[in-house]
């Protein structure tokens, strides 16, 4: 066969195979359960966990001794970065709903006030005698509304995520080569890298006092990466061109549950007087697995042989590095607000 008949047969070949591939993917008709293609993917159901769940799990079997009640008010996203085609914000609304999820970790008993709505409502029925408990049909008393009966907070969590920081630091690096004639084999391969951060400001509020009796600002950075390569070459009268890809980022939101977590970890042991190293992954040691870098810092004074300050800092400034600093009775810096405050 010449090359053009080769030509105008391959043409159409390649036409109809590619619309049976298609056929194989979606039918025009529904099949027995009401489905024009089967949705690709299988994969499981899995916790959402980040390096701080078991130390938070850790923590239950002293909430469980003493019943602080914490609820969570409004987390919000304070950057006020959203994405460049208006589909939304880069960073997730539903920060309030991890810090839930991370005191549920703890076992500490939470109370409802973020979204009241159908309380509010059902309260609103009851106090109407339109709601009654007994099954439907039955003709049984109303619903009492009986005084106290909702129990309330001791302690509330609020705050923001306020730092959203993009390319913190970025390198490349790229190259191409091959021979110099026409036709000779030519590559090319690069590489990149960037870095990120998020950052997070909570606070423990006292229901009764309205005080302020703890707060917590930490930042998270996030890495990105891209790796390329491709080549290029002739092959008598044709030519191909080939080329594989790689890029990754670590979570954003993943990144803000995480902050989240440390800091509910740090403020529910300081709340319950737990030791900062009584739990799995111990925050403010090296076996932090998101350690803050002044955790280890040799240049703190508590971890210098003479209990001298760097630079003359005072020596007031160590509880603020070391969250753990303060919690025994016989601790010169001890009872400040909540380390010593709990009984």
């Amino acid at each position: 066969m010449t090359p053009r008949g080769r030509k105008y047969f391959l043409k159409p070949l390649v036409l109809i195979l590619a619309a049976l591939a298609l056929e194989g993917c979606i039918s025009p008709t529904a099949d027995s359960i009401g489905r024009y293609t089967a949705p690709i993917g299988g994969s499981p159901v899995i916790s959402n966990e980040t390096p701080y769940s078991a130390a938070l799990r850790c923590l239950q079997g002293y909430t469980r001794q003493k019943e602080i009640r914490i609820a969570v008010g409004q987390i919000a996203d304070y950057t006020g970065k959203s994405e460049s085609d208006g589909s939304g914000r880069k960073i997730t609304a539903g920060a309030a709903l991890m810090a839930m999820s991370a005191l549920a970790k703890a076992g500490v008993p939470l109370v409802e006030r973020f979204d009241t709505s159908v309380a509010e409502m059902e309260l609103k029925y009851a106090n109407n005698k339109l709601i009654s408990d007994d099954k439907p049909g039955d003709t049984g008393d109303f619903r009492k509304i009986m005084a106290g009966s909702i129990p309330g907070s001791n302690y509330y969590l609020i705050g923001g995520i306020t730092e959203l920081n993009f390319n913190l630091r970025s390198e490349n690096a790229s190259g191409d080569g091959g021979g110099n004639a026409s036709g000779a084999l030519k590559g090319t391969a690069g590489g990149a890298m960037y870095v990120m951060n998020v950052g997070l400001d909570l606070r423990l509020v006292d229901t009764n006092t309205l005080e302020v009796v703890d707060v917590i600002s930490y930042q998270k950075q996030i890495i990105g990466r891209q790796i390329s390569a491709g080549v290029f070459d002739f092959l008598g009268t044709n030519f191909f061109d080939a080329s594989v890809g790689e890029s990754a980022l670590e979570p954003i939101q993943l990144a803000v549950r995480s902050v989240i977590e440390r800091a509910v970890l740090e403020m529910v042991s300081r709340v319950y007087r737990i030791h900062g190293e009584t739990c799995a992954s111990p925050i403010g040691t090296s076996a932090d697995p998101l350690a803050d870098a002044s955790d280890n810092d040799p240049y703190r004074s508590d971890n210098r042989p003479d209990n001298t300050a760097y630079n003359q800092e005072p020596i007031h400034e160590d509880p603020r590095q070391n969250p753990y600093h303060g919690y025994s009775s016989d601790d010169p810096v001890g009872d400040m607000r909540l380390r010593g405050g709990i009984n």
